[in-house]
């Protein structure tokens, strides 16, 4: 997992360096044969991103819950094996079902986002700008999209009736992944918001 994160924080570590280099770099105007500056700010739909921000965080917490149940039932495993030992009917709230919907619905508003952007005139190949805001918040999109599919992987380990310990270390790698997502998109957000 570390290898991996290591390589997705390379891609987002080449993707700012390049914005930061083309946002100062003039280039020839045709017309006037001069050199122009053609960033223009990228109006962003900043309440949007804010609330999709807030439903990742709050994935977050549902993951970190998740995960924290799973632990907990590891931790009793052993002592639910004993004869005559009973822990009681407790009951178990669906998390990573729950995680899984709100990572859908962050999916659904970056697309909302996408199409405010248009209708603000600005596509994908618009402005040098506007180009750099579909790629970073596309490549986010990405990988968050993988970490949707771990999830589900991770929630049919338990449906698979896979051993508590073994689903534990598909929870844990999964929830390391997306708290490091969360944490990635603070940083884009924050990024674009002050590369105007």
């Amino acid at each position: 997992m570390i290898v991996g994160l290591t390589a997705v924080v390379m891609l987002f570590v080449s993707l700012t360096s390049a914005l930061i280099f083309r946002r100062g770099l003039p280039t020839v105007d045709e017309k006037t044969n001069q050199y122009v500056r053609d960033w223009i700010p990228v109006n962003l739909p900043a309440a949007l991103l804010l609330v999709n921000t807030g439903v990742l965080l709050v994935s977050s917490v549902t993951m970190e819950l998740a995960r924290r149940q799973i632990a907990r039932q590891v931790a009793l495993a052993g002592v639910e094996k004993i004869p005559g030992v009973s822990l009681g009917k407790e009951r178990k709230f669906p998390w990573l079902g729950a995680t899984v919907a709100l990572g859908l619905t962050f999916l659904v508003g970056q697309w909302m986002a996408w199409q405010e952007l248009a209708r603000r005139g600005f596509y994908l190949a618009t402005f040098p700008s506007s180009s750099f805001v579909y790629l970073l918040t596309g490549a986010h999109a990405v990988h968050l999209a993988g970490g949707i599919l771990a999830l589900m992987y991770a929630a049919g380990t338990a449906l698979a009736s896979k051993p508590v310990e073994a689903r534990r270390i598909v929870i844990d790698i999964t929830a390391w992944y997306w708290h490091f997502m969360a944490l990635l998109w603070i940083y884009i957000f924050v990024l674009l918001e002050f590369a105007r």
